[in-house]
C-alpha cells in the first residue's frame, strides 16, 4: 500500500482503534496512546497491508491486544487506607487514632538509634534478621536481642500510657 492510500484510510483506522480501546475500558489518554501505537504499527507494515481482507479488523485486534498489554503492565491500584478509615470511623475515633500515631512516632524517636534503626529495617523494610545483621555488621543473635529490647520498651510504654 502506498503512502497516499494509507493517509486516506488512516483516519478511519485511528478512529476504529480509539473506539475499540474506549469500549474495552481504556481511559481517554490511554485510548489515545493505543490508537497512536496502532497507527505506528500499521505504518510499519504498510507494504504488507494489501494481503489483509480487512485492515479495520486488524486495527481493532491490535487495539485490543495493546490495551491488554497496557493493563497487564499497569500497577494494581491499592485502596487508600486513610480513605477507608475516614469512611468508617467517627471524628472522635479519628482524633484518638491521630493522637496515638503522634505518640508512637514520638516514642519511636526516643528509642536508642540502634533499636530504632533495627525496628525500621525489620518492620518497614521487611528485612530478615540475617540481612540486617549483614548490613549492620553485627551477629544475628544481637539483632534478635536488640529487636526484643526495642519491642519490650515500646510495650511497657504503651501499658503505662493506657493505665493513666
Amino acid at each position: 500500500m502506498d503512502r497516499s492510500v494509507f493517509e486516506q484510510q488512516a483516519r478511519s483506522w485511528r478512529k476504529m482503534a480509539l473506539g475499540v480501546s474506549l469500549s474495552c475500558g481504556a481511559g481517554r489518554d490511554e485510548a489515545e496512546d493505543i490508537a497512536q501505537d496502532v497507527m505506528l504499527r500499521l505504518w510499519q507494515m504498510h507494504d504488507e497491508l494489501d494481503r489483509y481482507d480487512s485492515v479495520e479488523a486488524l486495527a481493532s485486534l491490535m487495539a485490543r491486544h495493546l490495551l491488554r498489554s497496557h493493563q497487564r503492565r499497569r500497577q494494581p491500584e491499592t485502596l487508600d487506607e486513610a480513605a477507608i478509615v475516614n469512611l468508617t470511623t467517627s471524628p472522635h475515633d479519628m482524633l484518638e487514632m491521630k493522637e496515638n500515631d503522634e505518640w508512637l512516632t514520638n516514642r519511636l524517636k526516643q528509642l536508642p538509634t540502634t533499636q530504632r534503626t533495627l525496628l525500621y529495617m525489620r518492620q518497614v523494610e521487611r528485612r530478615s534478621h540475617e540481612e540486617i545483621a549483614r548490613l549492620l555488621g553485627i551477629e544475628i543473635t544481637s539483632v534478635s536481642t536488640l529487636l526484643a529490647r526495642a519491642r519490650r520498651a515500646l510495650l511497657e510504654d504503651i501499658k503505662r500510657r493506657n493505665n493513666l
